[in-house]
Parts: structure tokens; sequence; C-alpha cells
């Protein structure tokens, strides 16, 4: 599983971008530095020792959703609707197979799949891991297991720091014999409340698909 959606990011939202170390404090505490002087811990293990909870609701797609996206390389597709959402076949990540851009605004995503089986909990390591790999102050914000259009999945909400720029991400992964998939969407983190209803509606057309 490919870290490199969290270097993709930088191709399509044009922020300002500044420079970050990786330092110890006298105490040996991780941290991150940048140019602007300020600084954060690096959170290394507290996350993945959270248990994950079960929502107790249903989530189903949206009555406006009415296109349906599908994966060429997992049997599950998207619903949604395509006077909302720009849609293309992803053609600089080798695991990524669309990326999707909120029409005039600035709240993208990305769908990763792949053929190999993963259980949903060694997916949230997987992920924060990579997230850290790129972004090292990147934290898990909320976890839980969703049952969605019939399908358990696993919603992550996650932020991290890269180059400067503080982003959230907002994503389901689904994994079954097939294969897996990530579902993501982000933007700036002071931006993704805001985003929020248009993320869910989004996220929650995620389908499995007969073979």
């Amino acid at each position: 599983m490919s870290k490199q959606f969290f270097i993709f990011i930088f191709a399509v939202i044009p922020f300002c971008i500044f420079s970050q170390i990786n330092g110890v404090t006298e105490f040996g505490d991780q941290v991150v530095l940048y140019d602007d002087g300020t600084w954060v811990y690096i959170n290394q293990d507290v996350t993945l020792d959270e248990e994950i909870k079960t929502n107790p609701n249903e989530f189903t797609k949206s009555d406006t959703a009415k296109f349906l996206l599908k994966s060429n390389i997992v049997n599950i597709g998207v619903w949604l609707n395509a006077k909302e959402w720009k849609f293309n076949k992803v053609m600089n990540n080798e695991d990524g197979e669309y990326e999707l851009v909120l029409k005039n605004e600035d709240l993208y995503g990305t769908i990763i799949t792949e053929k190999i089986e993963i259980p949903l909990k060694s997916l949230r390591e997987i992920a924060l891991s990579n997230a850290r790999d790129v972004a090292p102050d990147t934290n898990i914000e909320n976890q839980e297991y969703r049952k969605v259009n019939g399908i358990e999945v696993l919603m992550l909400e996650m932020s991290g720091t890269i180059s400067g720029i503080n982003f959230g991400y907002k994503g389901y992964y689904y994994s079954n014999e097939n294969g897996t998939v990530q579902m993501i969407l982000y933007s700036a983190k002071n931006l993704m409340e805001s985003y929020d209803a248009k993320i869910e509606t989004l996220l929650n057309g995620l389908v499995e698909l007969e073979k």
C-alpha cells in the first residue's frame, strides 16, 4: 500500500509551501520544526492503542447521487452527484484509481484500490504509518466502524502537517476477498468542518458490486 497519496496532494492543492525539519528535544521527544518558528510533538503510539467503536447508525447513499463510478480493480463503486463532483483516472499515482474535486471548491479526493485483502484494523495501522512517513505529526482524530449500504467500513479522520500546511483527511476503508479500497477526502484542516456534509454524502455512496 503506497504512501504516494500523501505526496500526490501537492499536485492538486495550490497552497504556499514552507519547509519543515524533524528534531529531538533535550528530553528525547520527537518534534517537527517549521520555518515560521512553530513546532509540534510527534505522537507515535497513543492512537493505535485506542479501541475502535461501532457507530450504531445505518449509512446509505443520497438520493442526489445518481452516477455510479465503478472501480476496474475491486468490485466496488461510488454513487455521486456528477453536477457537484469532477473525477478523472489518476495518472501520477500507481495505486490510485480515481481523483475527485468538488467543483469550484478546495475539497479533493482520491480512490485507491488494490487486489490484496487487508483486515480493517490493519488498514488503520497502515494508513497512519504511511501518513507519518510523509507528515510525522499525523494523528487519528476520530475512528469508528460503520455499516454503509450493507457493508462494514472503517471511518478515519486524520490530520497532519506537510511543509507547513495543516491538512485534514476523512475517509472510508473497506476490504473483501476481491481487494481493498481507500476512499479519502482532504483539504486544509480549517476547511474540513465546512465541507463535512459534502464529504459524508460522497463517502456514503460507497457500495459493493456483484462480481
